[in-house]
């Protein structure tokens, strides 16, 4: 009998266990992602939105934006410098990322490099002993949640190997390696290709210098006009495209080559590779420190956000140090003011307590897929999805009830980390047309012309490459946007 009940029991065991394998099976699993992919560092800069540049060096105390290579290092005295400040400042705006121009076109290196005394060993400032680079890093790593990255410019006015190929390029390595070997991580490089008209012919060994980064930082961004991390947006206006793709394909792509402008504005959505666009743009009119210039307006900025951040990019400002070796207290007080407008702006969302529907969900209701996953807090890993195999139109609907607090900015972002898919999309409350729209990406924020205060906002997805899927929408309110009439943001 004993036996008889033990063999009735595993039976029954048995069939609960396939009962629960089925259910298993059951569960509906992701779409198949649209490549290419990010990497895990290409995720982790999309998410930072805003960071800084600090262009700073002898350039500062000549008032130019070029310097000739020839300044007396003896100008350099920031006799107040706190890089300390720099990154105080940096958080309370928000910023997750400073980017320092270790040295600029003049040659002048602002680290006491072993290759060179046209550095700050020969200025005045600290009797000749001081670092700026190391000060910086420093400061960076003792606050928390900010990290470094560095300029350093392939061309060189001063330097008497530069337009000797092979001289220049050792040259240029060792500095890299010093750079990169010395002041523990860099998140992001930034290497350019601006050079003057009548600059030497001078070939840089890109190849070289992009393969001893990753061996020295296995986790740092590579920024140039090509990648291979992020490539230059083609303007420095901090506008990207009003269609933004984060695929393009590298082999079209050269540092310094002016034809590809607006190939790097847009993007392409047959791109092989995954390089995200990064809006360069300063707080000022130059990009060094002068007495005369005053931070851009808090509506210019703003603008700048919208179409860079806006348009799946992120957004580098410029803000830079001035002889003191300080801040200024105007960029203070605009950053202050560009920080509490964005908080204003993006802190509520309406869409939040309203009602979702879709017109499909992958593996049905409580398949996980679902409309709720646009209203929680994670951007990247949940989503709705669409089922499967529908021809139609997909769409996403919220309905607002009437009166309250109106809305006039609308937010719509990807899950990136399974590819960039929307190719066409459209607004539309109570069946009205109000934006349509190419790319979303990372995130997608369209300002409408007027604040509506209730109804049934539906976006529509009318093209994609593969499945559609949404992993945030949002509804807020711009107290700063007035409209002009004549354009359509």
């Amino acid at each position: 009998m004993a036996k008889f009940w033990c063999s009735v029991c595993i039976i029954t065991i048995l069939q609960l266990s396939h009962v629960a394998i089925a259910r298993r099976e059951q569960v509906p699993t992701p779409p198949l992602p649209v490549l290419p992919l990010p990497t895990f560092s290409q995720l982790k800069w999309q998410q930072r939105e805003l960071i800084m540049f600090l262009h700073f060096g002898v350039n500062t105390f000549t008032d130019s934006e070029w310097g000739t290579g020839k300044e007396n290092p003896a100008i350099f005295d920031p006799v107040g410098l706190n890089t300390s400040q720099w990154v105080t400042v940096a958080a309370e705006a928000g910023i997750s990322l400073m980017i320092l121009t270790a040295k600029h076109h003049d040659g002048f290196c602002l680290w006491p490099s072993k290759y060179t005394d046209h550095s700050v060993i020969s200025s005045p400032w600290k009797h000749g002993h001081g670092d700026v680079v190391h000060e910086f890093v420093k400061a960076v790593k003792s606050h928390g949640g900010i990290d470094a990255g560095l300029y350093l410019s392939p061309w060189d006015r001063h330097d008497r190997r530069y337009g000797h190929d092979l001289e220049y390029n050792e040259y240029y390595l060792a500095q890299l390696h010093e750079l990169l070997t010395k002041y523990g991580s860099v998140k992001e490089i930034w290497f350019d290709g601006a050079k003057g008209k009548n600059a030497e012919n001078m070939s840089y060994y890109f190849t070289d210098w992009f393969a001893m980064v990753r061996e020295l930082q296995s986790s740092i961004n590579i920024f140039s006009d090509a990648g291979p991390d992020v490539r230059w947006v083609g303007n420095e206006n901090g506008f990207a495209g009003n269609t933004s793709w984060s695929t393009i394909n590298s082999t079209l792509l050269s540092i310094g080559n002016a034809s590809i402008i607006d190939y790097l504005n847009t993007g392409d959505p047959k791109g092989t590779n995954w390089l995200p666009a990064e809006c360069d743009v300063s707080i000022r009119d130059g990009w060094f420190w002068h007495k005369s210039e005053s931070p851009k307006k808090l509506s210019q900025l703003l603008e700048i956000y919208y179409n860079s951040v806006g348009r799946n990019c992120v957004m580098l400002l410029n803000v830079p140090p001035n002889t003191t070796g300080l801040i200024s207290e105007s960029d203070i007080y605009r950053l202050k003011e560009f920080r509490t407008a964005i908080d204003t702006i993006f802190s509520v969302n309406l869409a939040e307590d309203c009602p979702v529907k879709v017109s499909s969900e992958r593996g049905g209701k409580g398949g996980g897929f679902g409309p709720e996953n646009v209203l929680d807090d994670d951007h990247i890993w949940t989503y709705w999805s669409p089922r499967e195999g529908d021809e139609k139109n997909h769409w996403i609907e919220i309905r607002v009830p009437n009166g309250g607090l109106g809305f006039n900015v609308v937010r719509i972002q990807e899950p990136i980390g399974l590819g960039q898919r929307i190719v066409r999309h459209g607004i539309y409350v109570d069946g009205k047309k109000l934006v349509e729209g190419t790319t979303v990406g990372y995130k997608r924020l369209h300002r409408l012309e007027e604040v509506i205060h209730g109804g049934d906002v539906r976006i529509i997805i009318k093209e994609s490459k593969g499945l559609p899927l949404i992993s945030s929408v949002g509804l807020h309110f711009d107290p700063y946007w007035k409209p002009d009439r004549k354009r359509n943001s």
